[in-house]
């Protein structure tokens, strides 16, 4: 097992400063591998030290400017410090390399849709479940970008099955309980916001949601 496998062993394991050690190690010993530095980088995100970890995203492009690995963990962070234009064009070069995953889909799709771009959106969300068919959170999103779009039956589609996967997901049973109450379903809204609440009993807008029913009745 080379240097880079061990390094990535330790993350699975969570021995982040094991991992540390010999992913600089392989750096040491190879200094023009970008892939050392990509997991170098990635060790400095899981702990939290993101400005260190961009710098050697940075150095792994310089070296490779086709190592797709490194755009995509670098759109991760811009993403969480919600440079949203940055993390964009990251997860856009990820994929311009060759990046097919599920999670460069969602994170794209998730980017362009907290950038109000919703049909932007659309396509990559849908094309992340495509790829992942068992990712709740991919699916509860694509069903918002549907919503937003006012393809209502579709999204309905899409929180039906993400809380099938994922029976604590009080947003998607709030989120279908909006839609029920678009399509006029009262009983079946009541249903969804009540459910919301009982996973997540301070829910605000699901209990405001059942409080607006109950007056209607």
């Amino acid at each position: 097992m080379d240097k880079n496998q061990q390094g990535i062993q330790y993350m699975q394991e969570g021995k982040w400063e094991e991992a540390a050690k010999i992913f600089m190690e392989a750096i040491e010993e190879n200094p023009k591998d970008a892939v050392s530095y990509i997991n170098f980088g990635n060790v400095l995100a899981a702990v939290g030290e993101n400005d260190k970890a961009l710098s050697f995203f940075e150095k792994a492009i310089e070296l490779d400017d086709r190592a797709a690995a490194a755009y995509y963990s670098a759109g991760n962070l811009y993403f969480e410090n919600d440079n949203l234009d940055a993390a964009k064009k990251m997860f856009e070069k990820a994929m311009q390399q060759g990046l097919e995953s599920s999670d460069n889909y969602f994170m794209l799709g998730l980017t362009l849709a907290q950038l109000e771009q919703p049909r932007l959106a659309l396509p990559y969300l849908q094309r992340a479940v495509e790829l992942n068919g068992d990712d709740a959170e991919a699916r509860f999103q694509y069903g918002l970008c549907l919503a937003g779009l006012e393809l209502i039956d579709e999204a309905i589609a899409q929180f039906t099955s993400c809380v099938q996967l994922d029976q604590e997901h009080a947003d998607a049973y709030y989120n279908l309980g909006v839609a029920y109450g678009y399509k006029e379903n009262g009983v079946k809204a009541m249903e969804m916001f009540e459910k919301a609440l009982d996973i997540q009993p301070d829910h605000m807008l699901a209990g405001y949601g059942k409080k607006l029913l109950e007056k209607e009745q």
